[in-house]
């Protein structure tokens, strides 16, 4: 709640908050609806884009039933896919997967290579068009609920917090914006999406939420290096059999190749250091190959949500709505989730326009969290509900490719799982060993040619706070890194981050271990409010503006 402040207040019919996929498809579906429903869009980014990164390959059918004539109003859809390929990786060597053998699901033939940050700057412009307001730089930091307990508005814009919490020569309150309803879709591990979960315990009967850690480069190859529509994806080296991971490798115009990495984040050995992988992954003759003479331009990171349905919280409450990855609506097996975000949008802007037309507001919209679960999206997510637990179990190549692979298959087939639905077990920050119990990797130096060093990558996502903020990552307890997991797990937020937010400084003796948060580092992936081991750090809305700025991620 917040605290007593006096704050102006506008008022809307709904109020957004993120300018990703979800958000602009539900604001767009809002005035295509009802011209006079107010709408209202709010992004912590500095732009709209700016704090957007996905893989991403997209299917069009979200956007076919948002905006059918899209090519014609001229969406950035350029790179149809044309080769479409799966590795399993050796040190030294691949095997290609046939393609027949992969579910028809996996088919990627008809989906397009983009960037989803210029798409949803497009999506941007189509919305203003049809009236909606949307505003970037305006972090949202506090929910506002009205006197039934129904979620009523949130805080936007506050600026000028110092340091110490203390109110700033230059501190500007911000605003309330209220709304007849509020969607939230602020992507994967979204802080008020949090707050609402465990205000109205939406997640009472969803299995726990699983994510995996996501880090992307774009680089600019040689054109003989260049097959533009090509897409590959790998599983097996350097992450080996156990681990659950892959990468992937995009190419689209301009000689660009996007290359990437996700890893799980129930990985069990605190030795292991996600960057590092994916630096070392571009060292595979494969990859190599292809950006030998070619330069990196961009680097960005971002937790995926990968629980998949079982793991869907209720997605409806009192005056609002969880949205796109708020809600965790990537399809694993496939590493597509943009799709469903966008029709997660058109159902919950349905869904409120119905309520706004017969004259309700705050209640609970019940018809969108129904089909969320029983229309395009429920039925893209129940057939793979199985991949994650099983890729958890028994490791990518056995649980994933080849248990998931045949229930996968018997559920396009027969349109049932004969494995029924699977839990996950533990969530992540559980999943995590004690360091005793697994040996130390060892990690190759970056060659600053294929790989590179994190700080120097950190410079190529334009990211950047306000050095007089308060550090938007808090201890719970501050005694906790050093007193309980720095012994008990090696302390692995000096791994788990991919960009060297979290240090363990020491005197040149080695002696006095203190634990250091590097914030303008952070590219808010959301990492450490995933994987602690204690679940001692949060990640809070830092002011509006700050963080990455994207260029075409």
């Amino acid at each position: 709640m917040s605290e007593a402040i006096e704050r102006e207040s506008m008022e809307y019919d709904v109020v957004i908050v993120g300018a990703g996929p979800a958000g602009l498809s539900a604001a767009i579906r809002l005035k295509q609806l009802d011209e006079n429903i107010s709408v209202v869009v709010l992004e912590k980014g500095s732009e709209v884009g700016a704090h957007i990164l996905s893989g991403a390959v997209l299917d069009p059918c979200g956007l076919d039933a948002l905006i059918p004539d899209w090519k014609d109003k001229g969406a950035p859809l350029h790179t149809e896919v044309k080769v479409d390929r799966f590795l399993a990786l050796g040190p030294s060597g691949s095997f290609r997967i046939p393609n027949f053998l992969m579910p028809p699901l996996m088919n990627n033939h008809g989906n397009y290579v983009v960037s989803m940050g210029n798409v949803c700057r497009w999506m941007a412009e189509q919305a203003e068009g049809l009236g909606v307001e949307v505003f970037p730089g305006m972090a949202c930091s506090d929910l506002v609920y009205g006197s039934d307990g129904e979620l009523k508005g949130v805080v936007a814009g506050e600026f000028g917090i110092e340091k110490d919490g203390t109110k700033g020569p230059n501190y500007e309150p911000g605003m309330e914006l209220h709304g007849k309803y509020v969607f939230l879709s602020e992507g994967a591990r979204g802080s008020l999406s949090k707050m609402v979960i465990e205000k109205y315990n939406l997640d009472e009967f969803s299995d726990v939420p699983k994510f995996g850690l996501g880090m992307k480069e774009i680089w600019e190859v040689k054109p003989e290096n260049h097959n533009q529509g090509e897409v590959t994806h790998t599983l097996g080296w350097p992450l080996g059999w156990k681990a659950g991971g892959g990468s992937f490798m995009y190419h689209l115009e301009n000689n660009q190749v996007y290359v990437g990495y996700i890893i799980d984040l129930n990985y069990k050995n605190p030795h292991l250091y996600p960057y590092g992988e994916f630096q070392r992954w571009k060292h595979h003759p494969d990859i190599a190959k292809v950006l030998e003479g070619g330069k990196r331009v961009a680097y960005g990171a971002r937790v995926v949500t990968k629980g998949g349905y079982q793991s869907i919280p209720k997605s409806a409450f009192p005056g609002g709505a969880l949205l796109g990855c708020s809600a965790g609506l990537v399809n694993l097996p496939r590493i597509k989730g943009n799709h469903n975000a966008m029709l997660s949008g058109i159902a919950a802007a349905e869904a409120a326009a119905a309520a706004l037309k017969n004259g309700r507001k705050g209640d609970v919209l019940a018809d969108y969290d129904h089909e969320l679960r029983t229309g395009p999206v429920g039925k893209d997510l129940k057939a793979v509900r199985n991949v994650a637990p099983l890729n958890a179990k028994f490791g990518p190549l056995l649980g994933g490719m080849m248990l998931g692979g045949f229930d996968m298959w018997v559920s396009n087939l027969f349109k049932f799982n004969p494995l029924g639905t699977l839990k996950h077990g533990k969530d992540d920050a559980q999943s995590t060993g004690k360091a005793s119990d697994y040996k130390t990797i060892e990690y190759p130096k970056p060659d600053g040619v294929l790989s590179f060093d994190r700080l120097t990558n950190v410079s190529f996502s334009a990211t950047n706070h306000g050095e007089e903020q308060p550090p938007h990552l808090k201890l719970i307890n501050t005694d906790v890194p050093i007193d309980v997991n720095l012994p008990e797990f090696d302390e692995p937020a000096q791994r788990y981050c991919p960009a060297g937010v979290y240090e363990i400084l020491r005197d040149d003796d080695g002696s006095n271990p203190q634990f250091q948060i590097n914030a303008q580092n952070c590219v808010h992936c959301k990492t450490c409010d995933i994987k602690d081991p204690s679940k001692n750090i949060v990640w809070c809305v830092p002011e509006g503006g700050g963080g990455p700025n994207y260029p075409n991620m």
